[in-house]
């Protein structure tokens, strides 16, 4: 039972700290529908995703005002398209993108993840075809969401994939240069995917997961942050003591939205995602959460230290929250989706090298970095690596989601608006890393994955 205190610091959280359930996503399974024939497996696509998810929308906007907690995002996520349709005749899978944007928005939802494939060992046919169709994809589709895994711990790091994700990051660019590049914000190139992620652009449903599921992604750094602000001089077990019971409750209000919708749909409950994901709204930055332990601006010495007290505390809050904590779960670092960010970057605080590092400690990794449109495909696939690198050698997740903008030079900025917020462009090691990435292969696992 909730008492009337913990009501009105809830409501109290919503309407002043930008609280909200980021998203409610449905995990659909699309491995049925494969055929050997690409318009067969299309339409059996469209007609399963419409079926099963034909009532997400509305249920979302019921429970939104039944419990007035805002839900601002309804998404989707599906089998790895991949898998799905290279038993199919058909040769150019940005088809298969078109009836994926198609069913979203017959069924209303935001976004719809799972244009993927996963190739950290190596590619097959579908992988190849998938991977090739990407730029088109994303450039002639509104809500698709793409991402490709090329390294895992256990596998280490396919660099003929790091090598090819470069010029496919290139080509999205070009292909939407009128728009601010803005087809790159709707991939990510992984290390260590996890297979419930409900947070775009990276979801889509695992082959491990159920026929149908509700994954639910909160968010709060507004929370967070407030909840800082009178703990000036207090020492770190206090601020983590303070971000672990916030995140407590952040996190309870996540499972009481995620069974509730379950049990509306009738469709299991999978996890909650307990992400701080920020907006550029005021107020609503994980940036600031950092700042109030006394960095004067984010990205000064001591930045990652503070992410990795955050990201630690946020965590054991929520795992005694809900049973079910899944996803990525931490605190991320969008540049352009934080207003606190994009001050750092635009103040000299904060460079991708420094992100780098913070990445090591966080939920994901290189998220919503623009950089001048003149970058070498080589060198934005030697980033990529690097994150890998990070991701295989400390069995975590981590990301990168870049965006080199057209006719843009470091210190423009690129005006997204929404949730993609506003992206100043970063400055990018000028030397050369083409020889490197050049060699292809594989880079070996490390010694840790052999834990058998």
């Amino acid at each position: 039972m909730f008492n009337v205190n913990e009501i009105l610091e809830t409501i109290n959280m919503i309407s002043e700290e930008n609280l909200d359930i980021r998203t409610i996503t449905m995990g659909i399974s699309l491995r049925d529908c494969a055929s050997d024939s690409g318009k067969t497996a299309g339409q059996k696509i469209y007609e399963k995703i419409v079926r099963c998810a034909q009532n997400l929308v509305r249920t979302g906007e019921d429970i939104e005002k039944d419990f007035g907690i805002p839900i601002i995002n309804k998404r989707i996520s599906v089998t790895p398209i991949a898998l799905v349709a290279e038993s199919s005749d058909e040769e150019n899978y940005a088809v298969f993108a078109r009836v994926l944007d198609k069913a979203a928005k017959a069924v209303g939802v935001n976004f719809i993840g799972g244009f993927s494939s996963l190739v950290h060992k190596g590619y097959t046919k579908g992988d190849k075809l998938l991977i090739k169709a990407i730029p088109e994809a994303l450039s002639e589709t509104e809500r698709v969401c793409a991402s490709v895994n090329l390294a895992t711990t256990k596998s280490g790091i396919n660099m003929d994939a790091v090598k090819e994700m470069g010029f496919i990051i290139k080509e999205c660019a070009e292909r939407t240069r009128n728009n601010g590049a803005v087809a790159c914000s709707k991939l990510v190139v992984f290390s260590n995917v996890p297979e419930d992620n409900p947070f775009m652009a990276g979801a889509f449903h695992g082959v491990g997961e159920p026929e149908c599921v509700i994954n639910v992604g909160v968010s709060g750094p507004g929370v967070v942050a407030h909840a800082l602000k009178d703990l000036n001089g207090a020492d770190f077990g206090t601020i983590a003591e303070t971000i672990k019971k916030t995140a407590f409750k952040i996190t309870r209000m996540g499972q009481l939205v995620a069974q509730e919708a379950s049990s509306r749909l009738k469709i299991p409950f999978g996890i909650v995602d307990l992400s701080l994901a920020p907006t550029p709204a005021v107020g609503d930055s994980v940036a600031r959460i950092l700042e109030a332990m006394g960095l004067e601006k984010c990205g000064a010495h001591g930045t990652t230290a503070a992410l990795a007290l955050l990201n630690d505390a946020v965590k054991k809050g929520g795992v005694m929250a809900s049973s079910y904590v899944g996803g990525l779960s931490g605190a991320f670092i969008p540049v352009s989706e934080d207003a606190g960010m994009i001050e750092a970057v635009m103040r000299g605080a904060l460079s991708i090298e420094k992100l780098e590092a913070m990445t090591c400690v966080c939920s994901v990794g290189l998220d919503m970095i623009a950089v001048p449109g003149d970058t070498p495909a080589s060198t934005i696939s030697a980033i990529i690596a690097d994150e890998a690198a990070i991701g295989m050698v400390n069995s975590k997740t981590t990301a990168v989601r870049i965006i080199p903008v057209p006719g843009m030079k470091e210190g423009d900025v690129v005006e997204y608006g929404g949730l993609f917020g506003r992206a100043p462009i970063m400055r990018v090691n000028p030397f050369s890393s083409e020889e490197f990435i050049n060699r292809g292969g594989r880079i070996p696992a490390p010694l840790q994955s052999l834990k058998n």
